[in-house]
């Protein structure tokens, strides 16, 4: 099994390799950021749709790039801090990895049409 681009988790199993998909990680980051109150949809270009506005990277640590429109009204740096937190305990305690930065992009404001 080898996966152009994924991570090992445990180089040192007497069992077997253990690689994540970079899909994986994004995958968790769009659908934990998407659960935070105030965010109404993720926004930018990305391969896979459902991850659309999600970038990440992997060398020693974990890096994640969203960016991402949230409804009018809100604290824009209370949900932006919000989803931070949320994504890197979500990708941290889900895949073993270190997050080392959640980077937030605010694209926009959803306003509601009448």
């Amino acid at each position: 099994m080898d996966y152009k681009n994924g991570y090992h988790v445990n180089k040192n199993s007497t069992i077997g390799a253990i690689k994540i998909a970079d899909e994986v990680i994004m995958g968790i980051a769009a659908i934990t950021a998407r659960e935070v109150k105030g965010v109404a949809r993720l926004s930018g270009n990305n391969l896979y749709k459902k991850m659309k506005g999600v970038k990440v990277s992997v060398e020693d640590t974990v890096k994640v790039e969203m960016t991402m429109e949230l409804d009018y009204g809100v604290s824009i740096p209370v949900v932006s801090e919000k989803v931070q937190d949320k994504v890197k305990t979500a990708i941290e305690s889900m895949t073993g990895l270190e997050v080392s930065e959640v980077n937030v992009r605010i694209a926009g404001v959803a306003i509601e049409e009448e």
